[in-house]
Parts: structure tokens; C-alpha cells; sequence
């Protein structure tokens, strides 16, 4: 199991739309996750109500989320695909709602070019995008012109996929940056998330666990979601809404391997979880030369 180079925990920043910043390195982050669908595989139907979604997402914020998702269709596999109109529905009254605050930070989990530009408009920051650029052209664009940071995921759906999983990796992202780059979107606005579940088994996402830090190679701060996945429950032998515990496991896992930022239902656990493995990292940057 490689170890991550010690830069990844350097403080650094992501900069998001209007004007603001989430920072990153000695800290990890918690990207809390309201999906305001019925279908959801873990929380469908919870929030499918916007007061309650709010509600929800500002709870999460008191928890100790840095940033909310707020997703609108559920990319579980088989799930009914919904229009974009139905998507922006149950979205943007959610992210008008919070964009009220002054103190929230909100994502909008899209793959569609139009719902993302009416959620910046209507107050989000950054794109959560599972199909990493490359399914709407106009997704880039739409981002580099409202400067929003974008959480870029591999997924490999609907494709051929490298037979190893790391080199597919670096093939997905290669296409994406490239993208996000011709758009005008600079580095220090992106996330890079390896797509844990996405068309990938058990044995997948376990060896993607343990090979995560090759992926900094990539030179950018990584996002991790493995919140409540099958894999967990495989190996768990939990239903989806029981899987929390064994999250905060990868959680834990993933930021030792030096994930930034970490998308998840519960995120008091998470966050619990993240502050141990952070005084672990801190502690043994101490013993290191040049960090005193």
C-alpha cells in the first residue's frame, strides 16, 4: 500500500463561485450529502419535501459539513432516469433556500449543463458532475464562466474500461482535464473523485482503497465517496442505512492514503472519524524533518 506524499497535506485551497474558498490539506473536509429524490438507494424519499431538505442540509452544516450536495436524480444503477425539468424542481427551490445563509456552501450533483447554470445562478458554488465533463459539452463552459469549483468523477459506465484500474483512472481524467483546462476552469477550482461504485465490484473498490495514493500523481486534491456503498455492505453484512460505521472505516482509510474532501450521509461520524485520522497525520508531520 503506497503512502501519499506528505505535500498532499500542505494547506492549500479550493476556490469556489462567489468569491469563496473551502480550505484544504491539514484538515479534511466533509462534502454532506442531501439527495432530494425518492429513490436514493440509502435516503430516497427523506428529503424529497424542500423545507425538509433544508432543514437537513443546515443540520449537516451544525454537524460539521464544509460543503452540501444537493442532488436531484438518483445514479444508483438501474434507477429511473428523470427529465431536467423534474431535476431542477426539486433542486433549486433547495438551493434558494440555502443560499440564505451566509455560512453554507452548496454543491449541485448534476450531470445536465442547463440545471447546473440555474443552480449557480440560484446560489451554488460548485458542480458535482459523475460523468466528469464529458457527458454535456456545455458543462465546462457553463462552470468556467460562473468560476465554480467542479468535483470531476471517473465513472466506468457505458464504456470499455483499461484492465487496470488505476491506468483507467488516469485515462478518464486525462479526457476530463483536458476539457476543464480548454474551458478556462484552473486547477486550483477542481476535485478529482475516482468514483468509488461506479461500475466497479467489490474486489474494484477495495484495490482502488488500497492503491488510492498513486492517484496523486495526478496533482490534484482528491474527493472521496464511499459513503454507505455496496461494498460496504458486503463486507459489513449491513443494509445501506446501517453502513455509517463502516463508512467512517474507509473514511478513515481513505485519509491516511490523503483524500481532501469526503462525501457523506452521516456527517457527525465521518467527521469524528476524519479528526482522529487527522491528528494521526499532524503527529507524525511533526516527527518529520521541516515540520518542527
Amino acid at each position: 500500500m503506497q503512502l501519499p506524499p506528505d505535500s498532499v497535506f500542505d494547506p492549500n485551497i479550493l476556490r469556489l463561485g462567489r468569491d469563496r474558498v473551502i480550505g484544504l490539506g491539514p484538515r479534511a473536509r466533509v462534502m454532506g450529502i442531501v439527495n432530494v429524490t425518492p429513490d436514493s438507494f440509502s435516503d430516497g424519499g427523506l428529503h424529497a419535501d424542500p423545507r425538509v431538505a433544508v432543514e437537513a442540509a443546515l443540520a449537516m452544516v451544525g454537524e460539521g459539513a464544509d460543503i452540501v450536495d444537493i442532488g436531484g436524480e438518483s445514479t444508483r444503477p438501474g434507477a429511473d432516469p428523470v427529465s431536467a425539468l423534474e431535476e431542477q424542481r426539486r433542486v433549486l427551490p433547495v438551493i434558494e433556500a440555502l443560499a440564505g445563509h451566509d455560512d453554507v456552501l452548496i454543491s449541485v450533483d448534476t450531470w445536465r449543463a442547463e440545471t447546473a447554470r440555474l443552480a449557480l445562478a440560484a446560489g451554488a458554488h460548485m458542480i458535482n458532475d459523475v460523468w466528469g465533463l464529458q457527458r454535456e459539452p456545455a458543462m465546462a463552459q457553463v462552470a468556467a464562466e460562473a468560476g465554480a469549483a467542479v468535483a470531476i468523477m471517473h465513472t466506468g459506465r457505458e464504456r470499455e474500461c483499461l484492465p487496470d484500474l488505476v491506468e483507467d483512472q488516469f485515462f478518464w481524467f486525462a479526457t476530463s482535464l483536458e476539457i476543464a483546462r480548454k474551458a478556462g476552469i484552473e486547477d486550483d477550482r477542481i476535485l478529482l473523485d475516482p468514483g468509488f461504485g461506479f461500475a466497479k465490484d467489490a474486489d474494484d473498490n477495495l484495490e482502488l482503497m488500497a492503491r488510492f495514493a498513486e492517484l496523486h500523481a495526478l496533482g490534484l486534491p482528491l474527493l472521496a465517496g464511499t459513503s454507505r456503498k455496496r461494498f460496504i455492505g458486503g463486507l459489513t453484512g449491513r443494509e445501506a442505512a446501517d453502513r455509517d460505521v463502516g463508512t467512517v472505516a474507509t473514511s478513515v482509510a481513505l485519509r491516511l492514503a490523503g483524500a481532501a474532501m469526503f462525501r457523506v450521509h452521516n456527517v457527525a461520524f465521518n467527521r469524528d472519524g476524519l479528526a482522529v485520522a487527522d491528528a494521526m497525520v499532524q503527529s507524525s508531520r511533526k516527527k518529520e524533518p521541516g515540520h518542527g
